[in-house]
């Protein structure tokens, strides 16, 4: 119960980190995920007024009929869709993303893409580094083995 309460508390701290950094930063409205096992929700919240502007999620008729499961990553680029659709009908063409305390992978980052796609601005999308092709070394390869030293070092003997 302890790891659980530990584990608990810093998904809270996370999510108050992130969020109070887009509260603090942008005077966008913010673009709020909630993701459970089987659904994704996503509003668009104006911190100044301190209302919901728009929802949607896999709950939804006009997304429920589409789908047969809501919680994987068809599911999030649908719900994505739809709330730039309708952002973009309320008169919201720029918001900030809030992931909370979820990393910015699989469905949450799906969602976003989607929203973006649609038409609405989230700002830049990040790039992916690029790793470095790795090199071919030629000659011989150092040896993975080591020799076990003793503490007082390698030429030491143990007296019986």
């Amino acid at each position: 119960m302890k790891h659980e309460n530990k584990i608990g508390r810093q998904r809270r701290r996370r999510g108050y980190r992130v969020r109070n950094r887009l509260k603090r930063d942008s005077t966008r409205p913010r673009l709020s995920v909630f993701r459970s096992h089987k659904h994704i929700y996503a509003q668009i919240v104006d911190d100044e007024a301190g209302r919901t502007v728009v929802a949607a999620s896999t709950l939804d008729r006009q997304v429920r009929g589409q789908l047969p499961y809501g919680g994987n990553k068809a599911a999030a680029e649908a719900v994505g869709r739809v709330i730039a659709e309708r952002a973009l009908e309320a008169g919201i063409k720029q918001a900030t993303f809030d992931r909370r305390e979820y990393r910015y992978h699989g469905r949450v980052a799906i969602l976003a893409d989607a929203a973006r796609d649609a038409g609405l601005d989230l700002g830049k999308k990040k790039p992916k580094p690029e790793k470095a092709p790795k090199e071919k070394s030629k000659g011989k390869k150092p040896s993975a083995k080591k020799k076990k030293e003793s503490k007082e070092g390698p030429k030491s003997k143990k007296k019986k």
